[in-house]
């Protein structure tokens, strides 16, 4: 299995906004005193630069462009409601907002076979758990490590038990499964989403340690990472908080290894974080700093990894 891939979805901001709803739980999010329409169009400049950013270092992006009837102001992070596997399986996912269940798009996985010539075998969806109010927000929900089968994840209101057992059990994953919190004020409250303070590449992973308060449950990631022949660059918690967790490794088309994170989170990490991980792979960067304030989110958030095999009699429609 590949850990990594070429090829990016990536949906662009039509109402992207602060959402209340799922700042309820996501401590990273911040009100602007901005307009709505200011917002929106910083997001969309961030949003565009970033995806020419990757463009230019060689990375596929398939961008679809965001409904403005659905009103949906966090559709530009999709991985949260899709995952999209090198079987061909597709694997769309319940989501705790209300007003994020829009993001659910039948149309996008239409374009990716009948524009994009991507073959789909197979496709599982667990939204119907919304109704027993158990949810798993996707690679949000879980830092995948493709290549060995293990899922890390830490329990959440977005992240169910249950739900990970499900998905163990389909894609025959073994699951790392612990409890991470974040200070609040003076309070402790629940990691929304593992990609937050985590992420694991080909030979790297990027992890908050401190985040993970039972010393039991970190040493079993540490040991789990260290296990499967991962560079560990650890992080604190206030870097987390400037989204240095949020980070994926991907590869262009020459084969060169990137790992793509915010500019944000790039001038968190000190030098020798920095010297680390350029042994092991390029870096790149991009401001996001309105998506990140207002959306709670960063880069890792905004790009759904495209893993689908291509369809082998496919042919092109002339543009």
């Amino acid at each position: 299995m590949k850990q990594l891939t070429n090829t990016i979805l990536m949906v662009r901001p039509v109402n992207f906004g602060y959402n209340p709803e799922t700042a309820k739980n996501n401590h990273y999010q911040q009100q602007s005193s901005e307009t709505t329409e200011i917002i929106q169009q910083q997001a969309l400049k961030e949003f565009n630069n970033f995806v020419t950013k990757l463009q230019d270092a060689g990375v596929h992006v398939i961008v679809i462009d965001d409904l403005a009837e659905n009103n949906t102001p966090d559709s530009i992070f999709p991985n949260n409601w899709i995952s999209l596997h090198e079987d061909g399986t597709v694997v769309t996912y319940p989501m705790w907002a209300v007003n994020r269940r829009k993001e659910r798009r039948a149309d996008i996985l239409e374009k990716l076979t009948q524009d994009y010539g991507l073959a789909v075998h197979k496709k599982i969806d667990y939204s119907q758990f919304e109704q027993e109010e158990k949810y798993l927000e996707g690679t949000g929900s879980m830092v995948l490590d493709r290549q060995h089968q293990i899922a890390y994840a830490c329990v959440s209101p977005r992240t169910h038990r249950d739900l990970l057992a499900c998905f163990f059990v389909e894609f025959g994953y073994e699951g790392e499964i612990f409890t991470a919190s974040q200070a609040v004020g003076d309070q402790l409250a629940d990691i929304y989403h593992t990609n937050v303070m985590m992420s694991v590449g080909e030979n790297i992973a990027i992890l908050c340690a401190k985040a993970i308060r039972n010393e039991k449950e970190q040493a079993a990631v540490i040991k789990r990472l260290r296990d499967t022949n991962k560079e560990i660059i650890y992080i604190t918690e206030r870097q987390a908080n400037h989204f240095a967790g949020n980070m994926l490794q991907v590869v262009n088309a020459e084969g060169s290894k990137i790992l793509v994170m915010s500019t944000q989170a790039y001038e968190s990490l000190h030098h020798d974080q920095r010297k680390q991980l350029a042994l092991h792979t390029d870096i790149l960067h991009s401001p996001l700093n309105t998506i990140e304030a207002c959306g709670g989110g960063s880069a890792r958030c905004m790009m759904a990894e495209v893993f689908l095999p291509k369809e082998t009699r496919f042919i092109a429609s002339p543009q």
